[in-house]
């Protein structure tokens, strides 16, 4: 794409090429001179490009046999055409350049209330959804991994994977110490407990994985024997069990338990 520079400057007309030049149907331009001029009265300047088009066999917007006239202005433009092709026309007027000298004196805090106010209500805004967005992300990287059960032996060689999914609904979680036996074809475990030192496990929404290891397989899993000893204060007493999905870590199967239950004295069935 072409691009072209145009460096032009401005007048005031006296009286006497005024009369010329405005108001007699003279076809010659005025002078042009290098000498200095101070204008006496306020003027407006304005910048637009117009052009005139028409579409060609294959069409595409051409140009050719058409002019603009001298009848152009902002709010319209005279196309003279050597041919009677539909055409169109368009301008674009240049927007105005920011006047920075004006901005920055009058940028003080009692002419612009609203809008300083209004910048430092979002910029509160922001950083606090800043500060909001870095809790959840350390929240994240909580619930992240997969943690060892604590009464796993050294002895032990066989392992599974717990994946534990507790409920959304209101006060789903618990504090309270959770303990179970998993049951297979070949063998069960002793009673074993979900603790986590390092951070809290089973709370509403959470998905909390665990590692559990057992002496040798135990064959096809069948049911999983689970409860609380409702330790935990409150309305952290009960607890709301979705499922729980165990994979052997040798074989990668998996086995799935539904619940859907409350774990509680004060709901469900009070079991």
């Amino acid at each position: 794409m072409s691009h072209r520079s145009l460096i032009y400057g401005l007048r005031e007309l006296n009286s006497t090429e005024f009369t010329s030049f405005c108001l007699n149907s003279s076809q010659t331009s005025p002078p042009i001179t290098n000498q200095r001029f101070i204008f006496t009265s306020d003027y407006e300047h304005r910048v637009y490009t117009s052009a005139c088009y028409y579409l060609d066999a294959n069409n595409n917007w051409q140009s050719h046999g058409l002019l603009v006239g001298p009848s152009t202005n902002h709010y319209q433009t005279q196309c003279l055409s050597t041919h009677l092709t539909t055409f169109a026309s368009g301008f674009i007027v240049l927007p105005a350049p920011v006047n920075w000298n004006y901005v920055f004196a009058n940028a003080d805090f009692v002419r612009n209330k609203t809008v300083y106010i209004t910048l430092i209500c979002v910029l509160v805004l922001y950083i606090l959804f800043i500060i909001f967005a870095r809790y959840k992300d350390k929240k994240d990287l909580e619930r992240l991994g997969v943690t060892p059960l604590p009464d796993n032996h050294n002895f032990d060689q066989y392992f599974y994977q717990i994946l534990v999914f507790t409920g959304h609904r209101r006060n789903a979680g618990t504090k309270s110490r959770v303990h179970f036996i998993v049951a297979g074809d070949d063998d069960e475990t002793q009673i074993r407990t979900f603790a986590d030192p390092q951070r809290k496990i089973l709370q509403r929404g959470g998905i909390d994985a665990f590692i559990m290891a057992v002496p040798k397989s135990l064959g096809s899993l069948s049911y999983i024997h689970i409860w609380h000893d409702n330790t935990g204060e409150g309305e952290s007493a009960s607890w709301f069990l979705k499922y729980i999905i165990v994979r052997d870590l040798q074989t990668t199967e998996k086995f799935h338990f539904i619940c859907q239950k409350w774990f509680a004295v004060e709901k469900g069935d009070g079991a």
